[in-house]
């Protein structure tokens, strides 16, 4: 495949795949896992399950490689959250609530389904060709153990192909010059992702600090008066994604159209499956997930 199928391939693939992963932050499952293993209720979760496999970091490290969420709320929870359980555990109990969560979603029928198991093997294949070089997240997860049951080699496969494309969009947004929070204003604008208020709640900023990066955006040229993406910041904003997808292929390329087909027509399929049994609460993106 040549390089724009490539990267049109590895943007369709993480469409399908990323509801499978993101899944788990809104699960009620992981409040009671999570809990279960010291962790304080509410955001601690999701800071220290998502940042363990990095070890005992810094609220700063956190920060670094989540991005777009407020510092200031990451400081709350981390380092203390180290100091309740530590990440080996919290990475323990994530697992064991990807395991029930997945098949509270799916069912037991569709998680122990030949699909699945195809998808898992599949989803697996494609993480051999994603390095670690420059993607911190994604080296942390990486170097932890594959689970053994097909849902959850899958979910964690699913996991590595996501950080990995994370790690290469903060370079894209760095290199693009928006800050954790231009980027978040400036995507959702797009009406791809979470709408305002949820974008405000889930990653910390208050209405004030919202304001001002608007209006900064705006004397950027990237915002017009009505919030949405002046032709500038559509420019920059779909430079940004290119640049992402680009660095997002080596997976794909490997794993080849054909499989990377079959591994998308069985994702979009659990996806669709998973987002109509309730894994994602109304009110927080501006489109669905699947």
């Amino acid at each position: 495949m040549d390089h724009e199928e490539a990267r049109a391939l590895a943007y369709r693939c993480h469409r399908a795949l990323e509801p499978l992963h993101s899944f788990l932050y809104f699960a009620p499952e992981a409040e009671q896992a999570l809990t279960g293993a010291g962790l304080r209720p509410g955001r601690m979760g999701y800071f220290a399950s998502r940042s363990a496999p990095m070890g005992p970091v810094t609220a700063d490290v956190v920060a670094a490689t989540f991005y777009n969420f407020n510092p200031d709320l990451i400081a709350k929870y981390i380092p203390r959250a180290w100091s309740l359980a530590g990440p080996a555990g919290i990475v323990e109990a994530r697992v064991a609530a990807a395991d029930a969560g997945l098949r509270r979603l799916l069912g037991d029928e569709l998680v122990t389904s030949s699909r699945l198991a195809e998808a898992a093997e599949l989803a697996r294949e494609a993480t051999e060709a994603c390095t670690a070089e420059g993607r911190p997240l994604y080296a942390g997860h990486a170097g932890l153990d594959w689970p053994s049951e097909p849902h959850l080699v899958f979910w964690h496969a699913v996991t590595l192909l996501r950080e990995y494309r994370g790690d290469g969009h903060i370079a894209a947004l760095v290199g693009h010059g928006l800050s954790g929070l231009a980027a978040l204003i400036t995507y959702t604008a797009t009406g791809k992702g979470f709408l305002v208020a949820a974008a405000k709640a889930t990653r910390g900023w208050s209405d004030e600090q919202w304001d001002a990066g608007c209006a900064d955006l705006r004397e950027q040229g990237l915002l017009d008066d009505g919030g949405a993406l002046t032709a500038e910041g559509t420019v920059l904003r779909d430079s940004v994604e290119e640049q992402t997808n680009a660095s997002a292929v080596a997976p794909w390329r490997h794993l080849g159209a054909e499989k990377a087909g079959r591994l998308h027509e069985l994702g979009r399929e659990l996806s669709r499956h998973a987002v109509a049994n309730g894994a994602f609460p109304d009110g927080v993106f501006a489109t669905p997930k699947a």
